[in-house]
């Protein structure tokens, strides 16, 4: 299958306004009752398109961080997310390798966590990230850059449900340093229509398991899921040296 193309400048355009916006809903937690600026005042702020803001605003909006109004605006949910750290400077001091150890480690564990403690509203949560990621994946004309900001809300929403602030601060150092830009691509070209597929079933497994609160069952679909991320990314890497030679 040929791999899927993308603008890596929208990707991180969208995942600037993401981050900045988290920051900002985190700020304004303490007001509910002011909106957020519009869309149009946030994209000169932060520097980037309306589109990048829309479609940050859709994925907190699917977190349950905010909710709008129409007419009146956009607002501060109920339970307002910790300010996303940023670790991206990290990048250069670890490799892809490493990356993928920590997210094995890790991941299983929060996946697990989250099958013990996640309340209603976080697994009806997490099924939505799940349904509207498995949407990106089987469209028509696949979007990589949506593809990427649902997969990591999705996985973002899991560390969340784990409910321990210190393993969601390390998840978020670990997506920070997947930004590099190297990277977004080698995900991108590692991904294809039959790996996109399998990777949408392995999210609802991992889903399913949460719901039916067995923690041994959804850190052993974590970790089938990244393992099979890892083999599909060092295959790309392999194909890269084999290229050089």
């Amino acid at each position: 299958m040929d791999s899927i193309d993308t603008d890596a400048t929208h990707d991180t355009s969208s995942k600037m306004a993401l981050d900045a916006l988290r920051q900002l809903v985190a700020q304004q937690a303490a007001f509910p009752q002011r909106p957020l600026p519009t869309e149009r005042d946030l994209a000169v702020d932060f520097g980037v398109s309306r589109r990048a803001i829309r479609r940050a605003l859709a994925v907190l909006e699917a977190e349950g961080h905010i909710w709008r109004r129409q007419g009146k605006g956009t607002f501060v949910g109920p339970t307002p997310p910790s300010a996303a750290m940023s670790f991206a400077r990290l990048s250069s001091r670890t490799n892809f390798s490493e990356v993928m150890e920590a997210r094995i480690y890790l991941e299983p564990a929060l996946a697990s966590l989250a099958a013990l403690r996640a309340s209603g509203e976080q697994m009806a949560i997490l099924r939505r990230l799940a349904e509207r990621t498995t949407h990106q994946q089987h469209a028509s004309e696949p979007d990589a850059e949506g593809i990427e900001l649902w997969d990591s809300a999705l996985h973002r929403g899991i560390a969340e449900a784990a409910g321990n602030r210190l393993m969601l601060d390390i998840f978020e150092m670990l997506d920070a340093i997947r930004l590099d830009p190297a990277w977004r691509d080698l995900r991108q070209r590692a991904r294809n229509t039959d790996r996109l597929s399998t990777y949408s079933h392995d999210h609802h497994d991992i889903i399913g398991a949460i719901e039916s609160r067995d923690p041994a069952k959804a850190a052993t679909a974590m970790r089938g899921h990244l393992r099979a991320l890892q083999q599909a990314l060092d295959h790309v890497i392999q194909q890269d040296l084999e290229a050089s030679v």
